[in-house]
């Protein structure tokens, strides 16, 4: 039986670990061809974890050759807009089309009080995790409104958007930024049949929040806490206690959802995948 989105290309921003690996392999079941860019290196003052890397990129291909579809490999940064477009350009050589796109990628915040964060380090986060997904849409919906197919971008948000934490405001302003983003894109598409929605994480078991300065913030009273140590809190601070974190699997699972023609007529959302984090 053919998957919910066969024959569709995706681009996936961010793909060589995590949620962009596991929204990859999960549209790849699904029947779609990736396109998976990803920076493959360190980002200058985000040294909170090891840096993703080529190697880490091509496992993600080979997880989505595994499942039967072809990908295309691409290191790119998001904050340079001709890498999107190179994205956009080799894939549509090819695979011929482009039908969905995640912007996926993006770093953590500075971890400092707003009025201590420096100015290089606001600025990054910002590039990242805001103008890194308005690049992604500005690259990829000429191509979309050209075919005349409509398609169906996906931009990965956060539930610090709207759940104020300290030492996450830079962080939370540009994920916050990225609701809007989302809500003015289905607006201005929607004529074309594109449909632009976001997905609001809560804790993901991903580098991002499975490392020390982060799991600092939620235990402040250890040096050095582990997971296991951080798990309890995180377990408090849902509606849902089936688990202390979601999976990457369980966000691509809501981004397929998006994508597929199940949420044909969602778009201008933001929808939490976050267990109901309690503010």
């Amino acid at each position: 039986m053919a998957g919910r989105l066969e024959g569709r290309v995706a681009l996936i921003t961010g793909a060589a670990r995590g949620q962009g690996r596991a929204e990859a392999v999960r549209l790849a079941e699904e029947g779609a061809s990736i396109v998976a860019l990803d920076v493959c290196g360190p980002i200058a003052g985000r040294d909170l974890y090891p840096a993703s890397s080529p190697a880490d990129l091509a496992e993600t291909v080979a997880l989505v050759e595994a499942a039967g579809q072809k990908a295309v490999a691409i290191e790119g940064d998001t904050r340079r807009l001709a890498d999107l477009q190179r994205a956009v350009d080799e894939g549509l050589s090819a695979f011929g089309r482009l039908d969905i796109a995640v912007a996926n990628a993006g770093i953590p915040g500075s971890r400092g009080l707003l009025h201590e964060i420096s100015e290089d380090g606001w600025q990054t986060t910002i590039d990242v995790d805001l103008t890194g997904v308005w690049h992604t849409a500005k690259a990829v919906l000429p191509t979309m409104i050209e075919a005349g197919r409509g398609g169906c971008i996906v931009l990965t948000s956060s539930a610090a958007a709207s759940r104020i934490k300290e030492q996450l405001g830079d962080y939370g302003a540009a994920k916050a930024a990225v609701n809007h983003l989302c809500r003015t894109l289905a607006l201005e598409n929607g004529r074309h049949g594109i449909r632009v929605n976001a997905i609001e994480p809560g804790f993901v078991a991903t580098p991002m929040v499975i490392n020390e300065a982060t799991l600092r913030l939620y235990r402040p009273d250890l040096d050095h806490p582990t997971r296991e140590d951080a798990e309890p809190m995180f377990a408090d601070k849902a509606y849902l206690k089936v688990k202390p974190l979601l999976a990457g699997r369980d966000i691509a699972n809501a981004v397929l959802w998006l994508a597929s023609d199940e949420g044909a007529f969602v778009t201008g959302a933001v929808v939490p995948v976050d267990m109901g984090w309690i503010p």
